[in-house]
């Protein structure tokens, strides 16, 4: 894959743990990023919380690897970037402005911060005060279509000297409804003078390169898509080199989900993994036959072992 063009794989809370980033990385994602992170909880945390331990772990595999900040006080933020540089295990810090979640919003958090353009743009000073890596922000185009102001944010994160600017097609109001408006992000593109990356509706090696043409955009996001299917910037990254698109089979497919399941039992322990892999692999059958079944016949198994089994005879074809 060509390393000027950022092909990664979004921030989601609840999903992008260490575990998926590096299983992601290996596929060919070259750019991570962590699940969101509460300034003031984690500064007001105790030391060695369990919460903020996981948050913040990274794992071998994991080459480029940002921590994302999210909040409204400039202070909190400012003391929060310095800790996660002090750590020395991250490579960039990335501002949330994009998270839709009510909670995060209804606290002036998040998305909400495409309504207040001067707040968030103290803090993006205050977060590059902290700092001596390099700063991304992660926005939508706005939080409806009375605040529009991507392009705003844009140009003030130039200004301020960021890496890039990330921008998710749709409006906080939107959510996650329609189609992202790949024209909106590429008028943006046109005017910014720092990198910008394209994030949404992006599910397969030929949405990535439409994207990436339609925009203009430096590289791209990918999220939700992601999710069971890490295998996707493998694919992406054969179609930009033009090979031939390399589509995984049961056995590798098994193989990576077993990992997985493992891997988070070994991190997190087998009570947390089985609750946070049932919607893992809900992700990892998607599309299959039966999947809805398959999903409650998850909800009835109460170790890994048990779900690596019934994976194995899904997979393979094999009877109970």
């Amino acid at each position: 894959m060509d390393k000027r063009v950022i092909i990664g794989a979004a921030p989601m809370a609840g999903l992008t743990d260490q575990t998926t980033r590096a299983l992601c990385s290996r596929m060919g994602a070259n750019y991570t990023c962590t699940e969101m992170v509460s300034a003031i909880g984690w500064m007001c945390a105790k030391p060695g919380n369990r919460i903020y331990h996981q948050l913040l772990s990274v794992a071998p595999e994991e080459t480029n690897t940002a921590i994302q900040l999210f909040g409204k006080d400039p202070k909190l933020l400012q003391e929060a970037a310095a800790r996660a540089t002090e750590m020395g295990r991250f490579h960039s810090i990335d501002i949330n402005m994009g998270c839709p979640v009510r909670k995060v919003v209804s606290s002036g958090e998040g998305s909400a911060l495409m309504k207040t353009p001067d707040l968030a743009i103290k803090l993006m000073e205050a977060v590059k005060a902290g700092t001596s890596l390099p700063v991304t922000v992660k926005m939508r185009l706005g939080f409806d279509r009375q605040s529009m102001t991507a392009l705003e944010l844009t140009k003030a994160a130039e200004t301020i000297g960021f890496r890039w600017v990330c921008i998710h097609g749709r409006t906080r109001e939107q959510m996650f409804a329609g189609q992202a408006d790949r024209s909106a992000v590429a008028a943006i593109k046109r005017q910014a003078g720092i990198p910008v990356l394209y994030n949404g509706d992006i599910a397969s090696a030929e949405d990535a390169l439409g994207a990436l043409q339609a925009t203009g955009c430096d590289g791209i996001l990918i999220g939700r898509a992601a999710m069971g299917n890490p295998w996707l910037f493998r694919e992406i990254a054969d179609a930009l080199q033009g090979r031939d698109i390399r589509k995984p089979d049961a056995a590798e497919r098994l193989q990576l989900i077993g990992e997985h399941i493992d891997r988070t039992a070994a991190f997190k322990g087998e009570r947390l993994a089985v609750l946070q892999m049932r919607t893992h692999i809900g992700h990892y059958i998607r599309g299959l036959p039966g999947a809805t079944d398959i999903r409650r016949q998850l909800h009835t198994v109460s170790s890994t072992a048990g779900q690596k089994n019934l994976l194995r005879r899904i997979l393979t074809k094999e009877t109970a």
